[in-house]
């Protein structure tokens, strides 16, 4: 197999041909009759016992040229685009046979491929580092919250209140009706939770256990359709209060939520973790505006297949997630009332600005020309296992050498960037204040933009359509088909598979700069 021509023919669009010697393409049409052998028939031969011979005899030698075509394909592109020294990001189309026969295949096809870059001055980059440190306020505010994680209900004997847990049974009626979904026993509702429609917590308020009393509400009007608006009365008992106990703040609660023996260590504990975290995020805050800045100095024009397939990512992510909590997407969908496109919609920009950080980072790292070792490949491999907690030769099954110094690369690509930075620190809280203000600036120049323009009378005047005329759509071409004997009418001949372009697989990268550019 071999590469017999590459020509680019449009912007990010080459035309490869290709042969396919006559001993490999044999070779597959002898793959492809002992697949389908045993499900033939010809008058005079057994199921599945006639040659490859009588049966090319009987329906023609081109019977089994599409299925070997199929077995020879993919490898036969993926030799040809790594000779042509060319990087696709789409499958192959508009394949065309050129020649076939015992002798071998020509055929040819169109490919998609990474664009042109350049890049702007990646090397003074102007950045702001929000720095925060840590008060005694945000430790007091992560032991209250350990503190609820510690929390008890105790039954009381008092009135109820609010942020007490409440036990109660309870039946609605409306016009005196009990209606569907309106019942329930020994039912645990915290007072102040918003749990209830609106007016149902707040008439449980100063109530004691043992007490049946009515509760009337009125339901809101984007309620079910049934109840909407409606005025109902709910018959309530309430079996139990409890009150919410807190741990107190001592040693002995130290050592039951740490592995510290005093609260004052765990307190200096608390306040060494939170100034990791306010480190790590200050470093993300900087990362993201590299992104930012590096998504604006790249100059290409960029496949739209490209964002798409990033789209495609970022909704099959989210289809995980909600899998993880027990809804398929479609469901997930239907619940909301959201349509397919606009879920794609709302993942559509920060798709666009993942594919130009690579290519950013990628195009840093050729102009870098970075030295990746193998030192560095095993490195990252291990870091992967830990990572996803798998073996290091599973991580090798999944994920090529190739892809690994890639990753690498790019990761080196933003050191380089962060190294030759100007970064300047600020008060966390003013760069907070000033991000939210230009957000608001960019949102409302943003909806500027989508007003509608005035509309201006024009005169009509007739022109000749120059390149801006619709074209007509090409065609799509689609591989030929061979022409084979026909068999008699009722007679079971090989099935005729339709030949199309194979997908080429894209082995999955790492995505550590995509997920930091979200």
């Amino acid at each position: 197999m071999s590469l017999k021509s590459s020509e680019k023919i449009d912007t990010n669009l080459y035309e490869l041909v290709i042969d396919v010697d006559g001993e490999t393409f044999n070779n597959a049409i002898n793959q492809a009759f002992q697949k389908q052998r045993k499900n033939i028939t010809i008058p005079g031969f057994r199921k599945g016992k006639a040659t490859r011979g009588m049966v090319e005899r009987y329906y023609g030698e081109g019977v089994f040229y599409e299925d070997a075509f199929e077995i020879v394909y993919p490898d036969a592109v993926e030799e040809a685009v790594k000779e042509a020294g060319l990087e696709i990001v789409d499958n192959p189309f508009d394949v065309d046979f050129k020649e076939v026969g015992k002798d071998g295949l020509t055929f040819s096809l169109k490919a998609t491929v990474k664009p042109e870059v350049e890049i702007g001055d990646y090397k003074s980059l102007e950045l702001k580092k929000p720095i925060a440190e840590v008060t005694d306020e945000d430790v007091d505010a992560e032991l209250a919250t350990m503190q609820e994680r510690g929390a008890r209900f105790v039954e009381v004997e008092r009135e109820a209140k609010l942020d007490d847990l409440t036990v109660i049974d309870f039946e609605g009626f409306v016009d005196d009706v009990a209606f569907e979904g309106g019942k329930g026993e020994g039912y645990e509702l915290t007072l102040g939770s918003g749990q209830f429609i609106p007016g149902f917590e707040d008439q449980i308020v100063g109530h004691k256990v043992g007490e049946e009393f009515d509760v009337n509400v009125k339901f809101p009007e984007d309620y079910v359709e049934e109840l909407a608006a409606k005025d109902a009365v709910f018959k309530v008992k309430l079996n139990a209060i409890k009150e919410k106990q807190l741990p107190e703040l001592d040693d002995d609660f130290a050592m039951d939520v740490s592995e510290y023996d005093t609260l004052a260590e765990y307190k200096e504990h608390i306040k060494e973790d939170l100034a990791k975290t306010k480190a790590d995020a200050a470093e993300a805050e900087v990362d993201s505006q590299i992104f930012e800045k590096l998504a604006g100095l790249l100059k290409a024009e960029i496949p739209e297949v490209m964002f798409e397939h990033e789209v495609d990512n970022a909704v099959q992510d989210f289809g995980y997630q909600i899998q993880s909590q027990g809804l398929d997407l479609q469901t997930y969908l239907a619940y909301t009332g959201m349509t397919e496109e606009a879920l794609r919609d709302s993942f559509r920009e920060r798709a666009e600005n993942q594919v130009k950080v690579r290519l950013a980072l990628e195009k840093i790292a050729e102009l870098e020309k970075f030295d990746v070792t193998d030192e560095d490949v095993d490195a990252q491999y291990n870091k992967l296992a830990e990572q996803y907690e798998m073996d290091v030769e599973t991580i090798k099954s999944i994920l090529p050498a190739e892809d690994i110094k890639k990753d690498v690369s790019t990761t080196k690509a933003l050191d380089i960037v962060k190294e030759n930075a100007t970064i300047t620190e600020v008060d966390a809280n003013e760069f907070i204040a000033e991000s939210v203000a230009e957000k608001i600036e960019e949102a409302g120049e943003k909806a500027e933009e989508k007003k509608p323009a005035k509309k201006t009378a024009a005169k009509k005047t007739t022109a000749k359509k120059a390149d801006t005329e619709k074209k007509p759509a090409a065609k799509k071409t689609t591989a030929k088909k061979t022409t084979a004997k026909k068999a008699d009418d009722g007679e079971k001949k090989p099935a005729a598979k339709k030949t199309t372009a194979k997908k080429t697989t894209a082995k999955k990268t790492t995505k550590k700069a995509d997920d930091k550019a979200e």
